[in-house]
């Protein structure tokens, strides 16, 4: 055929092509779930687009398709959600079965330029409002790129997945997944799950471990880990009262919020047993579950049988799990139904468990002084040994925490794991805990460590480097110092500045800006500063602090001055100042007074009287709010922790003490004065 015989007929076919009606509907669809809808629109989506009522974008989908002539196509953009959750079932379903999905593209998180819209996780739909049965899914996931430009570029080289649409009918729930789905031997059928404690009011009812002495009252409270670790996420303790206290009453009053009523005691069936504790978050890190009461945030994984919680923990410890979980549901958060929904293949695990773990699994350890099941030793240390693959003493630390543990000890403080006989722990690791009670001796009396020599007692350095030798024991040497201060990021400098210009700052970065260690000083670097364990600080202690120790500073520097040393008159102009501030705190005068929002008036601590139970975060408040002797916002402090008094969130029960004044709403940032509060103690007699 001629050149133009054959344009002829591209002319024919084109004409041909552009003579027929094309339907396709493209937008953005408005976001809006069903709890944030207004009851007019709630009830039009639930009369007249049911299937997708859940969410409006859904229901735009919805009706773009009705609006859509049949082997029209739509595309969209839409939260991606509907593709996965159970609530969206029936509108998945519906889709699968009466249009064909041409294109998915999971965008995910960060697909927008705008940053009030970046947040969402969306994905890119094509679809024709027709049914192939033989329909293939073009699938693409641009979600792991962090920008919109590298999703853009991804979209258009990624490799494109084909699943089959009819398979996606088969998948639990229907789920619509790139990826095969493991259709037998669920994990549902080999264990159990529960999401963990709802308390209502966690600033009130949860504190770190290291804030608060433990009682009978506290309960330890398994909390969520950043990553997978054997043994983790044991930083928290729960007010529990024994389940018939403040939390107990607070779950019973609060009519309008059922769900916190129902869930306080959620996770309840799976206390004392043992399992897996997995973050119901992002990648979904897990860590050993040893039956305590355990938060919001968890999931506690119990298998039905104990003996195959080893295969259980190979299993979710492995990427492979996490892979398995996010073919079916890509949302952050997860559901226990979801985490249960994935293919278990018990004899594979069960064999690579016996291969990793042939001694069983290993009872607690951690050289991590934010756990409570710490040892306590400055350089103690326990290991896994995948060789023996057994608990085994590790190499002596000199890591950064070395320092900080050293200093806690010298100040007085012991962890829970040296507190509690029964606690169950490793032999290794109850070994170190052992090994703790040669250091008590080093350990200060009254919790008042000056850093410069003061009252006959040596400099604080000189205490910490002897209690550090005696951790080490015949390992010590000259190099070992050094080592300590350049894990510390004090690198070449000494001791001493490490105490005086590091130490504050890094002990409220690792203990989570509740610091229990308290640097006190009057601004000066060569001044007067003390350490302080806020576990002693009373008002007797406070009084020590200040005419003691304070007062013997100030009597060596009016003797220097009398001799004519020179920097001696602004030493003690600022260890004055600091007394005045001092003594404001002792007072407890409105604004320099401690409040907790959950006291009513009359049980308010007037002066310095603080109960620890409140924890550091409103205790440590006139400390920083009586006036900056250096850092701004820091008060008397060496530096500022991150603590603020902002507004909790959520609302208060009618019953609070506090309702009627802030109008439900939990305030943290309020004073009272010392004859308010001594005029409700009046009263309540």
């Amino acid at each position: 055929m001629s050149e133009v015989g054959v344009a002829a007929q591209g002319l024919a076919a084109s004409s041909k092509l552009l003579s027929k009606k094309y339907y396709f509907i493209s937008t953005n669809v408005p976001f809006l779930s069903l709890n944030r809808m207004h009851p007019t629109l709630r009830d039009f989506l639930e009369s007249r687009l049911h299937l997708a009522r859940h969410d409006l974008a859904n229901a735009m989908i919805q009706r773009s398709i009705a609006l859509c002539e049949k082997n029209g196509s739509i595309a969209v953009i839409s939260p991606h959600n509907w593709l996965f959750l159970k609530r969206y079932k029936a509108f998945r379903e519906g889709i699968l079965e009466n249009q064909s999905l041409n294109l998915l593209a999971r965008i995910g998180e960060g697909g927008f330029e705008s940053s009030t819209a970046a947040g969402a996780f969306v994905a890119l739909t094509i679809l024709s409002n027709s049914i192939n049965k033989t329909n293939t899914i073009s699938g693409i996931d641009v979600s792991p790129e962090s920008t919109p430009a590298g999703k853009n570029s991804a979209l258009r080289n990624s490799i494109i997945k084909t699943p089959l649409q009819e398979v996606q009918k088969k998948n639990p729930d229907s789920i619509i997944s790139f990826d095969d789905v493991d259709q037998a031997g669920l994990l549902e059928e080999f264990a159990d799950a529960l999401s963990g404690c709802l308390t209502g009011d966690s600033i009130r009812f949860i504190r770190n471990f290291f804030e608060i002495s433990l009682s009978n009252d506290w309960e330890f409270h398994q909390s969520t880990v950043e990553g997978t670790v054997t043994f983790g996420g044991r930083s928290e303790v729960i007010y529990w009262q024994g389940e018939t206290g403040e939390m107990a009453s607070l779950a019973m009053s609060v009519k309008h919020l059922n769900h916190v009523a129902q869930n306080w005691l959620r996770g309840k069936p799976n206390w004392g047993k043992y399992g897996v504790a997995i973050s119901q978050m992002r990648q979904l890190p897990p860590t050993l579950y040893t039956g305590n009461i355990y938060d919001s945030n968890c999931c506690a994984i119990i298998p039905n049988s104990p003996n195959d919680l080893a295969a259980l923990w190979a299993y979710i410890s492995s990427d492979e799990y996490n892979s398995n979980v996010r073919k079916i549901n890509q949302k952050i958060n997860v559901t226990s139904k979801t985490l249960l929904s994935v293919g278990f293949d018990l004899g594979r695990w069960e064999t690579l468990a016996k291969q990793l773990y042939p001694c069983g699994l290993p009872a607690p350890y951690s050289d991590d002084p934010t756990q409570w099941i710490f040892h306590g030793h400055p350089c103690g240390s326990v290991i896994w040994d995948k060789d023996v693959k057994w608990t085994v003493d590790g190499p002596l630390r000199t890591a950064d925490t070395v320092l900080h543990v050293a200093v806690a000890r010298l100040l007085g403080y012991r962890w829970p794991a040296e507190l509690d006989p029964d606690m169950e722990l490793a032999d290794e690791q109850r070994a170190w805990v052992d090994h703790c009670t040669a250091l008590l001796p080093h350990a200060d009396d009254d919790g008042i460590v000056c850093i410069p020599p003061i009252r006959g007692e040596a400099k604080a350095e000189d205490r910490l480097l002897n209690l550090l030798a005696a951790a080490f024991g015949d390992a010590w040497t000259t190099s070992t110092l050094p080592q300590l201060l350049a894990s510390a990021d004090h690198a070449g400098k000494s001791l001493d500045t490490w105490l005086r210009d590091k130490f504050f700052t890094q002990h409220c970065k690792l203990f989570q800006h509740r610091p229990f260690i308290w640097h006190i000083w009057d601004g000066l670097k060569d001044g007067f500063a003390a350490l302080v364990n806020y576990h002693k600080l009373d008002g007797k202690t406070l009084e020590t602090l200040i005419y003691t120790y304070l007062g013997d500073w100030m009597k060596t520097q009016r003797d220097d001055i009398a001799r004519g040393v020179d920097g001696a008159q602004e030493k003690l102009a600022a260890a004055e100042a600091l007394k005045k501030k001092l003594e404001l705190i002792l007072e407890g005068e409105s604004p320099h007074d401690i409040f907790v929002r959950w006291k009513p008036l009359e049980e308010q601590p007037i002066g310095w009287d603080p109960d620890l139970n409140d924890g550091v975060r409103l205790n440590i408040r006139p400390f920083m709010t009586v006036g900056d002797v250096a850092k701004r916002d820091a008060g008397v402090l060496r530096d500022k922790p991150n603590v603020k008094w902002t507004k909790d969130r959520g609302k208060d029960v009618a019953s609070a003490p506090w309702f009627d004044t802030f109008e439900g709403d939990r305030i943290n940032d309020h004073h009272l004065s010392l004859a308010e509060k001594k005029a409700a103690r009046e009263a309540a007699k």
